[in-house]
């Protein structure tokens, strides 16, 4: 049972001897002095903790959450357990991810525990290959009143991503910008990021080519969904930069699938692109995939005070690049 989804009635009714372990990710394990950094490096790791009889469910979401760290100092100490069905463990951790919340569940040991879906088989959930065009429709925007939206979206999951086709398509490659969903930046102006700025600035640079697209993707924080990110923030405010704030949640540095952006390329016949980015992880990722990146294009924007050490941990820590 999802520790973030449980409350009081349906805690005891699934675990009424109050017996149920806690799994967690071997990132938020560190923290509590139980997992070393080689395995909290890896986000698919699962560390056990044992349930101790002053454990309730209010101490079991602090042991989830670290943006609870400061408010409700942990009891401690805790003690790990051996995992006796890791593939069961590794495979519940990436389904909470899928899910958008916090990696960390109450265990109830039943039987046979061992995993019926592997974590390679939830991976196949997320499979881009399965993506398709839903339909598409002209929209005019104030960077092209020509423009042309097309969506996309998979029988696995209800996430729709959409492409943004500006210009008129010749034999050259277009100007790409990958764009992930960022609703506090798109949408509300958020000043802790810059991607209401890069999102604009993304389609005028477009615009101002022969042709281009913009793909938005529906990953939003990263590929860790919106209230994750909001704790990320949370955690920003404890003096977390946007990295570590990610892998003490649980999560990758980076959990955004590029593989996705090549299979909306490709249903679009697009096989070779100039992508407009700052990061490398997209180049590669989009040429892992089999789109060729013929130029990569910087994207240059001015900070401002409430994104400077933002930026500057995307420059220093995850390789972005002017």
């Amino acid at each position: 049972m999802a520790v973030e989804g449980a409350d009081a009635v349906t805690l005891a009714d699934f675990d009424p001897l109050d017996e149920a372990d806690i799994l967690v990710a071997a990132a938020r394990g560190e923290t509590l002095k139980l997992a070393n950094q080689l395995a909290a490096a890896d986000p698919d790791m699962p560390v056990l903790i044992a349930r101790a009889p002053w454990i309730d469910g209010a101490v079991a979401m602090a042991i989830a959450d670290p943006v609870l760290d400061l408010a409700s100092p942990l009891k401690g100490p805790f003690a790990a357990k051996p995992i006796t069905a890791p593939l069961a463990a590794k495979a519940a951790l990436k389904l909470a991810r899928l899910a958008g919340i916090l990696p960390a569940y109450f265990v109830a040991q039943d039987g046979d525990s061992e995993a019926r879906v592997s974590a390679d088989e939830v991976d196949a959930y997320d499979d881009a290959t399965h993506l398709a065009i839903a339909t598409r429709a002209r929209l005019p925007v104030s960077a092209s009143e020509t423009a042309e939206i097309v969506a996309f979206r998979s029988p696995d999951e209800p996430r729709e991503h959409v492409a943004l086709i500006i210009g008129t398509r010749d034999a050259s490659p277009p100007v790409v910008r990958l764009h992930s969903e960022c609703l506090t930046g798109d949408v509300l102006g958020s000043l802790k990021c810059d991607c209401g700025p890069q999102l604009h600035q993304a389609l005028h640079q477009i615009a101002d080519s022969t042709w281009g697209v913009l793909l938005y993707l529906r990953q939003e924080g990263r590929g860790i969904g919106l209230i994750n990110k909001l704790r990320a923030y949370a955690l920003q405010d404890q003096g977390f930069d946007t990295v570590d704030a990610n892998v003490r949640l649980g999560f990758a540095i980076d959990a955004r699938d590029f593989s996705v952006a090549a299979r909306m390329l490709d249903l679009l016949g697009i096989g070779s692109v100039r992508l407009l980015t700052n990061n490398p992880n997209k180049v590669a990722g989009l040429e892992k995939a089999g789109i060729k990146v013929t130029e990569r294009l910087p994207i240059i924007l001015p900070s401002n005070p409430h994104n400077e050490q933002y930026l500057a941990t995307k420059r220093d820590r995850t390789g972005h690049q002017l």
